[in-house]
């Protein structure tokens, strides 16, 4: 349990990081020039921008420290890896979910909802599936040296 509150606190500040990189990425691409921090639906329902920003910010601090505080379902060592990637799936799509929601990020629709998670699905496949192809062939590395 220490270690799920460690790794979930110290998700907190990536999520934060993370959400900002993002924006920045988001701005770049169609910002057409200038800053966009977060969605205008979002500034509308705040109020104004640095309300919009913070619980943005807040938002993302909840969602990294979800996917920390979750990242120990892969140190459970008698868990098949079926097991601990639906588990972790689980665990990151209650948290993207709801965020996403909350922020704007989706529609606020069935199909808004839907779509989202396709594409959360979608991008947590894709690192998956590359992550499982690094460790293996680490595996296979440290094998070889072993043999």
């Amino acid at each position: 349990m220490k270690n799920v509150l460690l790794r979930g606190a110290l998700g907190i500040p990536i999520g934060i990081a993370a959400g900002y990189v993002i924006t920045i990425c988001i701005s770049l691409v169609w910002g057409q020039g200038y800053y966009s921090p977060c969605v205008p639906e979002l500034i509308d329902l705040m109020g104004n921008e640095i309300y919009a920003v913070i619980l943005q910010a807040v938002l993302c601090g909840i969602l990294g420290g979800a996917f920390g505080a979750g990242s120990m379902v892969w140190e459970m060592e008698n868990w098949s890896i079926v097991k601990q990637t639906g588990i972790y799936f689980l665990i990151t799509a209650s948290a993207m979910m709801p965020v996403a929601y909350f922020s704007h990020w989706m529609e606020h629709s069935i199909r808004g909802f839907l779509s989202y998670f396709g594409i959360f699905t979608v991008i947590f496949i894709c690192i998956w599936l590359i992550q499982y192809l690094i460790v293996r062939r680490s595996v296979k590395k440290l094998n070889s040296k072993l043999n």
